[in-house]
């Protein structure tokens, strides 16, 4: 079309952009309404008529950044707060209709008034910006484990320059207050971690902790907007300024760590498995099951449960060694550790070996009566099994039933001496004190 700029009126702009622009609506968001004063293409399809505006933004840029998928409804308290405008505003969108068809999309709002906008949307159709769109690959950095990021200013109580990765690569528009902020996306925490958040994040915390130039950060679990629960890195960053005592500007940004911490802790858990295991026969060593009776007397100090320990020695098992050697000997305990996890293995008790020939049971929700019970099943099957190369073993045990005006030794020297009348009046027998 040739132009005669001098002849070139408002009518012909307005002519121009009913022939050249896709999609134009008005919005009027106190409503919480919208109006298509004209749309063409994939608009005709894609945007009705009129509907609610909330229900656009969330149809328009709201959605995972490569589908059109919906982000999990916790995340969707924040679509209000970004379809309010105070200025002009600009950004491409990514659109995949239901039969995967991907569209680059140009959207520009311009402000009527506080609450009234027109929206103006073109579908890209330059060939090589809709490749470079559609198929550039991240390189893969720290960077692309950035989820979230954003300005801070906390004297002015503002957010700006929102990045969701998952959302899109730019920036994005939100009038969210920093103060607001923090009371919706608590609700994203773990709630064990909720406190240390709220404490975190906190605008007098940051104030009194983080001084220009230095950064901080902590881990948590929060919620992604597939709706999953992942390890995340809150960090705080806050900015160098010229006037350093009174501004108080921060970089925001949250890291998704979840791939590591998960190896982490899967590593961790191992090395402190190994450390708490006795290493020839696979139950707790001396340490752990100590604990665990410490643990023991004060859950029953707290008054809601029983529980009972019980000590088993395998009878006469210095014979074993003398007669057959050492070697058998740990052979003999490591079997009798496999029968009594065997036993116990769908009961709700801790298994660990005291020392020597000594095991300790640490038997949840159960009285002396019902400890007394087990034991006795234990001795059975003990007595009736034939141990490799040693034969015919027997074993002895001493219970006693922890009470609330026990203290760890009181609770032992019971068990022990049970343990010892046990082993005094004949040995394979059960005795409770």
């Amino acid at each position: 079309m040739d132009v005669n700029m001098e002849k070139f009126t408002m009518e012909n702009v307005a002519e121009f952009i009913k022939n050249n622009v896709d999609a134009v609506l008005i919005v009027d968001s106190k409503a919480d309404t919208f109006k298509s004063i004209f749309r063409k293409g994939m608009f005709e399809s894609f945007i009705e008529d009129s509907g609610s505006y909330t229900n656009l933004i969330e149809k328009l840029w709201f959605h995972f950044n490569e589908t059109m998928d919906k982000i999990t409804e916790d995340y969707q308290v924040f679509i209000p707060t970004f379809g309010k405008f105070s200025g002009k505003y600009s950004r491409r969108l990514k659109i995949v209709e239901d039969d995967g068809t991907p569209h680059a999309i140009q959207m520009t709002i311009y402000p009527i008034n506080d609450i009234n906008y027109m929206i103006v949307l073109d579908e890209l159709d330059n060939s090589e910006y809709m490749k470079d769109f559609f198929t550039s690959e991240k390189v893969t950095t720290i960077q692309n484990t950035y989820l979230f990021s954003m300005y801070i200013d906390l004297v002015k109580d503002t957010t700006s320059s929102l990045s969701i990765t998952e959302i899109s690569d730019e920036t994005v528009h939100s009038s969210v207050k920093y103060s607001e902020w923090r009371f919706m996306i608590v609700n994203m925490i773990w709630p064990d971690d909720q406190a240390l958040f709220m404490e975190r994040t906190d605008p007098e915390y940051l104030k009194k902790n983080l001084l220009p130039g230095r950064t901080a950060s902590f881990d948590c679990l929060m919620q992604n907007l597939e709706g999953k629960y992942i390890w995340v890195k809150l960090i705080f960053s806050r900015s160098e300024t010229t006037n350093k005592d009174e501004d108080f500007r921060y970089v925001f940004m949250v890291q998704d760590i979840h791939e590591n911490s998960v190896q982490l802790m899967s590593t961790l858990k191992k090395y402190e498995e190994l450390a708490s295991k006795d290493a020839l026969t696979d139950v707790f060593n001396h340490g752990r099951i100590e604990t665990e009776l410490y643990n023991a007397v004060e859950i029953v100090h707290k008054g809601s449960r029983k529980v009972s320990v019980m000590m088993f020695d395998i009878d006469f098992f210095k014979n074993v060694n003398d007669k057959f050697g050492h070697a058998v000997g740990d052979m003999t305990l490591k079997h009798f550790a496999y029968m009594l996890k065997d036993y116990f293995k769908n009961i709700n008790a801790v298994i660990g070996r005291w020392g020597g020939e000594e095991f300790v049971v640490v038997y949840y929700d159960a009285d002396a009566d019902k400890a007394k019970e087990a034991a006795e099943g234990v001795r059975k099957v003990i007595s009736e099994e034939e141990f490799k190369v040693a034969g015919t073993v027997t074993c002895s045990a001493g219970i006693t039933e922890i009470t609330t005006e026990d203290s760890f030794n009181t609770a032992f020297e019971r068990m022990d001496k049970a343990l010892y009348k046990a082993k005094s009046e004949g040995r394979n027998c059960i005795r409770v004190f």
